[in-house]
């Protein structure tokens, strides 16, 4: 694992006493997890079961997990998680674009089984939160302690392309869009 001496366990996630381990759809998104993002480990969901591949990253189990995707990560997560283990759910791109409801996870009973918590969010809820937010992150990234990349795409005109292309994943970071300045 590569040394570090700034804050990027995964960039705003962890401590010292703790192990980040994300998940991207290319080589080279994982290799920006690990070598630039900070996380510990990373796998390319696309090369196989991620139950097998998460499971052999974490095998002492898992406390927390922060869950954007659902679907196959989200009950790869049940898995792994120790006796006790919280999830924070704040998305499920997986199935965003699936024309049939999905699944369930198949092992939804170690909720019960392992004293698991689950919490469901969204933003909104905790708008109270955006003054705090806002200092801890400017004084990241003021000192470079925060990573990040962007796709821009030129023109109004491609924003529908830019967001295709940004479910399909095939941008680096935020996709934004860029407009010409409007006449004064």
């Amino acid at each position: 694992m590569p040394v570090r001496t700034t804050r990027r366990r995964g960039q705003c996630g962890g401590d010292q006493q703790s192990a980040a381990v994300g998940s991207a759809g290319s080589a080279a998104k994982v290799a920006l997890l690990t070598e630039k993002y900070g996380y510990d480990a990373a796998f390319n969901y696309k090369d196989g079961p991620v139950r097998e591949q998460l499971a052999a990253l974490v095998p002492e189990g898992v406390d927390v997990y922060f869950d954007n995707v659902g679907g196959d990560h989200l009950q790869a997560a049940l898995d792994v998680m120790r006796d006790g283990g919280r999830l924070a759910l704040c998305g499920a791109i997986a199935g965003y674009n699936s024309t049939e409801p999905p699944a369930g996870p198949d092992n939804l009973a170690n909720v019960i089984t392992r004293g698991l918590t689950i919490k469901g969010f969204t933003l909104g809820g905790y708008l109270h939160l955006a003054p705090e937010f806002t200092e801890r992150m400017t004084g990241w990234f003021a000192a470079g302690k925060i990573a990040y990349d962007e796709t821009v795409v030129d023109g109004i005109e491609h924003t529908v392309d830019a967001f295709l292309d940004m479910m399909r994943g095939a941008n680096t970071g935020k996709m934004l869009v860029r407009v010409d300045a409007v006449p004064a």
